[in-house]
């Protein structure tokens, strides 16, 4: 028991590295969070230095949640709930993390972070590595396609729900992968309120082709 709350701390700790803020003080010597929505993840990143930027802070946030994999494998290898617990705990330490409190205006304390998309992703490739390999490719097409980061974030809880839904079905993955799936939805979803609101009002940052047609619209 105490090797599994030790795991769940070192993951929540593995995700609370902030390495979007870390990534754009070294590139720019900018605060993320004064930039744009002030998130840690890889999309604000590249908002705020550039393209090899946000890719860079994309792929560390991958490996946050892929490394809580190993940690499970060095404490509790058959463990299933401790491995999905664990991908769970490190995208709350990236939406929430420890390293990025700071006092509210009117009293009080929050943590700072990211959107979680990025580390879930990490996360479903800790619990079976192949679904990296087909959320990567669709989450890219929705990123290009539809033209929404925040739209993107929930699309990868949404592919890893339904990978693990169907590997469950045919036998090949425990139920529990499942529950990955579906948690992390949730958690994505409240980190992202604010943006489900600006699309609902159609003021949601665009990107991808989205982006680019908005842009010729405007400039003719």
């Amino acid at each position: 028991m105490l090797n599994s709350i030790i795991a769940l701390i070192i993951s929540y700790l593995l995700g609370a590295i902030p390495f979007g803020l870390i990534i754009v003080k070294v590139f720019t010597g900018k605060d993320i969070r004064a930039v744009a929505s002030g998130r840690t993840g890889g999309t604000n990143a590249m908002r705020a230095a550039g393209l090899w930027a946000g890719i860079l802070t994309g792929a560390l946030d991958i490996l946050k949640g892929v490394a809580t994999g190993w940690v499970t494998g060095w404490v509790a290898p058959e463990n299933i709930w401790l491995r999905v617990a664990a991908a769970i705990f490190a995208i709350i330490g990236h939406n929430y993390s420890i390293f990025l409190i700071e006092k509210r205006e009117k009293g009080g304390f929050r943590l700072r972070g990211g959107a979680g998309g990025a580390t879930a992703l990490g996360g479903a490739i800790a619990l079976w590595p192949e679904s990296g390999l087909i959320i990567l490719p669709l989450g890219f097409l929705v990123y290009i396609l539809v033209g929404y980061a925040s739209i993107t974030t929930i699309s990868v809880a949404v592919f890893a729900t339904l990978i693990f839904a169907v590997r469950t079905f045919l036998g090949s993955s425990p139920w529990q992968y499942i529950l990955y799936g579906i948690v992390t939805y949730g958690i994505v979803i409240i980190a992202l309120k604010p943006n489900l609101q600006r699309l609902k009002e159609g003021t949601e940052r665009a990107v991808g082709l989205r982006a680019k047609l908005q842009k010729q619209g405007s400039n003719r």
